[in-house]
């Protein structure tokens, strides 16, 4: 088996996605195309050192290369893009918005309630080549995911892990972060620092 690779990865995911397509089962094709444009949207604006691995429902993984003496820059880049994948998700929220004000289906009606979430960390992963797909595993990549199932009280955020964290050094410096903890079975007690992004808080559903 080949060695375990040292990378970042991230998981970029639509909050709400769920609620949004059981709510609204009349519209749902248009609750499909509205999730599509947006993470599209968020797509194109990934670049190196982030990749693509996978779109996965309402989420997306990517992950990053961490080489030796550059790691501290690449871990910057990589939290500079995902500041701008928010940024990107909220210009398409608007403009579907207004493109979709003529259609009155429940689905065109709350695209503002759509929110955005991600998850940053460090680890490592095994790349399998399965036909012309790179398949990502490991623990870390299994721990990533768990974090997606959690209870932080917003709808909104980027959540780091301790080990990205220490990568980016004092870039997160001044930046209003809460500290939070959650327990997941195989892996125990996890710290994640939350960094907030002006939204409402989690709706209970």
């Amino acid at each position: 088996m080949a060695e375990p690779q040292k990378i970042i990865l991230t998981i970029v995911d639509i909050s709400g996605y769920t609620h949004f397509i059981k709510t609204h089962r009349a519209s749902r094709v248009h609750a499909e195309e509205i999730i599509f444009d947006l993470l599209e949207a968020v797509i194109d604006r990934a670049e190196y050192p982030l990749t693509l691995n996978k779109l996965e429902g309402d989420a997306l993984l990517l992950y990053a290369y961490l080489i030796p003496g550059e790691e501290t820059a690449a871990a910057r880049d990589v939290m500079r893009q995902i500041k701008q994948f928010f940024e990107t998700f909220h210009t398409g929220k608007d403009e579907l918005i207004q493109e979709r004000a003529y259609c009155s289906c429940n689905a065109c009606q709350r695209v503002g309630d759509l929110r955005l979430k991600a998850f940053l960390h460090r680890g490592e992963a095994f790349f399998r080549q399965i036909r012309h797909f790179d398949e990502l595993a490991g623990e870390d990549v299994i721990l990533i995911h768990r974090l997606l199932k959690n209870t932080i009280p917003a709808a909104e955020y980027i959540a780091v892990t301790p080990p990205f964290t220490a990568l980016l050094g004092d870039y997160l410096s001044g930046i209003p972060a809460e500290i939070h903890r959650e327990h997941y079975n195989d892996f125990g007690p996890v710290e994640l620092k939350i960094l907030l992004i002006n939204s409402p808080k989690k709706e209970q559903v």
